[in-house]
């Protein structure tokens, strides 16, 4: 199979740092790809974090990244790098990637591919990479999060959240989350959360107390940072673990340390977008091996709050940035 390639593409660049206004539609070459890349058209893209916090200079690509916003995409497989033996052209995939995303045509790692759930349409299939791999890897590999445990999620109604709740209790665990909205919180106990704490109206700590009798939640998964430190380390039962994958509250916080000593917690987290690509091809693995069959069977699939246009890829960052949305933000090309 062979793809006639236009000479360029239109791509979202960022002008300068700033509000969603600096998302500017343009032409771009098309990307030259290496030898253990694969070029995609993308039909999809998903919008995180990430690239709001890089749309306002927050968060740099990483070296020899595009300068494009966007980490995870879905489409078809148009070219392949001379060493790339696992894909075909014309296979439909979504993948994880250091930047670009927000075009129509992007390069991937072959080994951050991962091929389409038959039964999802291109849009969900976008929103899988940045927070599956996300989740596995934070709450299932460092958080070592196991079968009748109990799970704090904060953010629930986020992409991340809504990814987490569903493979938790798909695992067997049980999971508490927090959101600000009572809508939200609803959505979440829909996914399967089984308690949905407004955080605006109750203080999480006190409900998980109330909830374990005392004894704490085994794993806190937080984006907040912030003063939530130290009310996680006191929500954490004996042996808890506390991943920490955002701080959006800021990254100075006041920990009670006596509290590691005695109740012997674990405090770990990690980014992905810089890590190298050997790394995230392990997770790229598991979540083929461990994953895919729960997609695959419609046991958990991606939640889709919003789709725009390429074009309008402003417009989805002004409500990401409102956080109006519950699950995921993805553009459409």
């Amino acid at each position: 199979m062979s793809f006639a390639l236009p000479d360029k593409m239109i791509a979202i660049e960022i002008k300068g740092a700033g509000g969603p206004e600096v998302l500017t539609p343009t032409k771009r070459d098309i990307p030259i790809i290496n030898k253990d890349e694969v070029l995609l058209k993308v039909l999809a893209a998903g919008v995180n974090r990430p690239d709001v916090m890089q749309r306002k200079g927050q968060y740099p690509p990483p070296r020899g990244a595009s300068d494009i916003p966007g980490l995870e995409v879905a489409g078809i497989v148009v070219a392949l790098g001379e060493d790339v033996r696992d894909l075909a052209e014309g296979e439909e995939v979504c993948a994880l990637i250091a930047g670009g995303g927000y075009a129509e045509f992007c390069a991937a790692s072959a080994k951050l591919c991962l091929r389409k759930p038959a039964h999802l349409a291109m849009a969900q299939t976008a929103a899988i990479p940045e927070t599956f791999f996300t989740v596995w890897d934070n709450v299932f590999t460092r958080g070592q999060l196991q079968e009748d445990e109990t799970l704090l999620i904060h953010g629930g109604s986020s992409g991340i959240g809504t990814t987490a709740i569903q493979l938790a209790k798909a695992r067997g665990a049980k999971v508490f989350v927090t959101a600000g909205t009572d809508e939200k919180c609803a959505a979440c106990e829909f996914l399967g959360a089984d308690k949905a704490i407004n955080y605006k109206e109750e203080d999480f700590l006190d409900v998980v107390h109330q909830e374990t009798v005392g004894a704490g939640v085994n794993v806190i998964l937080d984006m907040v940072g912030g003063d939530y430190v130290s009310k996680n380390l006191n929500a954490l039962s004996f042996g808890g673990r506390l991943i920490q994958i955002a701080i959006q509250k800021g990254t100075k916080a006041e920990i009670p340390v006596h509290l590691i000593l005695l109740k012997q917690l674990v405090i770990t987290g990690s980014t992905l977008r810089a890590r190298p690509i050997i790394e995230k091809a392990k997770i790229a693995l598991e979540l083929e091996k461990e994953v895919w069959p729960l997609l695959d069977k419609k046991i958990i699939e991606p939640k889709i709050f919003r789709e725009f246009p390429l074009k309008d890829a402003a417009k989805a960052h002004r409500l990401m940035d409102s956080s109006a949305h519950i699950g995921k933000i993805v553009l459409t090309v």
